[in-house]
């Protein structure tokens, strides 16, 4: 019984565990880490990331696509011309990478204090 329910408590995180996965793998690739800093600065066209990527337009729609689709990036139409697609950081898409890495290091801070501790018991 106690195994189920611990089961089930670990498999409870399932979706943000996804969520850090797909986004650390979009991230995985350099063109890609490159592409959210320059949307970091602003919003932007795809060809204008093509552009400073030094990437042909088709491998910049793919980069782009991995991006929306792990939903770090999303694109709007301004409303001059609906062909033109301006792509932008999705407000909040790192947020449960960021909590991860946070509580991660956490218990890193908390594993070496404890060892610390016991090295210097261990001195006395």
């Amino acid at each position: 019984m106690g195994q189920g329910r611990r089961w089930r408590h670990a498999n409870a995180n399932q979706p943000v565990r996804r969520s850090i996965d797909q986004t650390l793998a979009a991230l995985a690739d350099p063109h890609r880490r490159r592409a959210v800093e320059l949307l970091g600065q602003r919003p932007r066209r795809a060809g204008e990331l093509a552009e400073a990527l030094g990437l042909p337009a088709p491998a910049m729609s793919r980069h782009l696509r991995e991006l929306k689709q792990c939903g770090l990036v999303e694109e709007t139409h301004p409303e001059f011309d609906a062909r033109v697609r301006i792509y932008t950081l999705k407000e909040g898409a790192m947020a449960d990478l960021k909590k991860w890495l946070a509580d991660t290091e956490r218990m890193w801070s908390d594993q070496l204090a404890s060892f610390k501790a016991h090295i210097e018991k261990k001195r006395k």
